[in-house]
């Protein structure tokens, strides 16, 4: 997915870097190349003739369809004023656009397909009735366990939760050798696409988590052993791990209280039916 930002430098050194930093994963950009690029068929005197208030109000009307809210009222005149830059797209239009035209749909059918397998994922979590347990876990979506337990397999095969950590390499081993003793690090030996899988539901767990905010706040900052953020994600990882094993292997919701001071909680069991 990178490469639609290297052929759409040509249009993006034109503009302002206030503009779009990060072009193609901004909703009012790409809806302005479809209408460009799609309706206008890359016909800049067509597009400049729709004047600037009438092409708002098109590319608002894709950014609808493409199930987007609003656009952005910082970009659209900046969009505007490169049709007239002689300097930029005037001058590379017919080679870039005809690249940007090519990477829009190859883009658009990787997020379709993309979103059908996320779609058949949470299916199949939906007919082993574990949907209701899994995102139990506050921040991890149904998607991001989906992808998880497609790299581990049935939880219940491991024998605990450890197991689970250790399969994924996530779980820290000192470094011995006869009197001498290195630093704890992890092991590493696991399978890394469940270490990328765990790393990547984490990323939005910790944020809307408070557990795991705090967890992630005090292996960052306290004074002994302090870790660096990617020490202390991994550290995250192994505890959704754990938290997964846990709820699907007990039938039981995920408890923050359980989770953060391992005290004896009684918590309602989900039925089948939720």
């Amino acid at each position: 997915m990178s490469r639609p930002g290297i052929d759409g430098e040509c249009w993006a050194n034109s503009l302002p870097t206030v503009a779009a930093r990060q072009p193609f994963r901004c909703r009012t950009w790409v809806a302005a190349l479809r209408v460009i690029c799609d309706r206008d068929n890359g016909d800049l005197a067509h597009s400049r003739r729709l004047g600037a208030a009438r092409l708002e109000r098109v590319v608002r009307r894709e950014i609808t369809r493409a199930g987007g809210q609003k656009q952005s009222l910082r970009i659209m005149p900046n969009l505007f004023a490169a049709l007239h830059d002689s300097a930029g797209v005037l001058t590379h239009r017919r080679g870039a656009l005809e690249r940007v035209h090519l990477l829009l749909e190859d883009w658009a059918e990787n997020k379709r397909r993309l979103l059908d397998t996320e779609t058949r994922m949470v299916g199949v979590l939906d007919e082993l009735e574990l949907t209701a347990l899994v995102t139990s876990i506050a921040g991890l979506s149904a998607v991001g366990a989906a992808a998880i337990l497609a790299e581990t397999g049935d939880p219940a095969r491991f024998p605990t939760a450890r197991s689970v950590v250790k399969h994924a390499g996530l779980a820290p081993r000192e470094k011995l050798s006869g009197t001498f003793c290195g630093r704890t690090r992890l092991t590493g030996q696991g399978r890394a696409s469940i270490r990328l899988a765990a790393r990547r539901a984490v990323f939005a767990a910790r944020h809307c988590n408070p557990v795991y905010a705090a967890r992630y706040q005090h292996l960052t900052s306290r004074e002994a052993n302090r870790l660096t953020s990617d020490q202390a994600q991994a550290a995250i990882a192994a505890a959704l791990l754990r938290h997964l094993h846990a709820v699907i292997r007990t039938r039981r919701p995920w408890d923050p209280h359980v989770a953060t001071h391992g005290t004896t909680a009684a918590p309602t069991t989900i039925s089948a039916a939720a």
